[in-house]
């Protein structure tokens, strides 16, 4: 049993940064993976970004060179650094966890059994 809490998000202008944390507990915190998702208004939810167990990171392009994910093993935490944000970044993010390694490429929902609450995450000027 893996039990997530996020943090962070809010309202922010374009070009703006945010920071989100996702803090893991109820399981060796080095073992897991944990992947960042995201659903914007009328859309479907999509895998952003996934950082393994092992480190191995991932970045859908839509976020590549503007986010950046870390792990924080002494704090059982991952962190999502979102940088020059855009109007259509604005939706409802979320971290799952994965205690089995997930496949290669774009995080998928089915592969990540726990998820945090998620916190909205809104760019407008």
């Amino acid at each position: 049993e893996v039990q997530l809490v996020q943090s962070g998000g809010g309202l922010v202008q374009p070009g703006g940064s945010l920071r989100l944390s996702c803090a893991a507990s109820g399981s060796t915190f080095d073992e897991i993976s944990i992947a960042w998702f995201r659903q914007a208004p009328g859309k479907e939810r999509e895998g952003i970004s996934k950082i393994s167990s092992d480190s191995t990171i991932y970045y859908a392009d839509s976020v590549k060179g503007r986010f950046t994910v870390s792990r924080d093993n002494a704090k059982n935490t991952v962190y999502l650094q979102m940088n020059s944000l855009e109007s259509a970044d604005t939706a409802v993010y979320y971290c799952a966890a994965a205690t089995q390694p997930s496949g290669p490429g774009r995080p998928r929902e089915y592969e990540y059994y726990y998820w945090g609450q998620g916190t909205q995450v809104t760019v407008s000027s």
